[in-house]
């Protein structure tokens, strides 16, 4: 089993930045990458950015793509979202997901994760 919190969430201005985080713990060893979604209210699920764990390889929503940055710390088991010049529209409830199985399964979908978080809140202001 693997557990994941995500942190970093919360209220800020048109242009402002936050740093989400999420931590996983447990089974850890068998974390082969982290993606974060967000949801919107009245809106799906979409895929936001994720990263493998071994090489670090990121992959980005068009959306979000030169505003957001993911990054890793392998040892802490801890993912980032840096999140720069936001919009009103990236206003949602935030989720980090933990790939543990191998999967051929893009990463850019929610079904190649096998566990999630509780999510975080963002409310971007104009």
């Amino acid at each position: 089993q693997v557990q994941v919190v995500e942190s970093g969430g919360g209220l800020v201005q048109a242009g402002g930045s936050l740093r989400l985080s999420c931590a996983a713990s447990g089974r850890t060893f068998s974390t082969r990458a982290m993606g974060w979604f967000r949801q919107a209210p009245g809106k799906e699920r979409e895929f936001v950015s994720a990263i493998t764990w071994s090489t670090g390889s990121t992959y980005y929503a068009d959306s979000v793509k030169g505003r957001f940055t993911i990054s890793r710390d392998a040892a802490k088991n801890t993912a980032y979202l840096q999140m720069n010049s936001l919009k009103p529209d990236d206003t949602a409830d935030y989720y980090c997901a933990v790939e543990t199985l191998r999967t051929i399964v893009a990463l850019t979908s929610a079904r190649a994760y096998d566990y999630w978080g509780q999510g975080t809140q963002v409310t971007v202001s104009s």
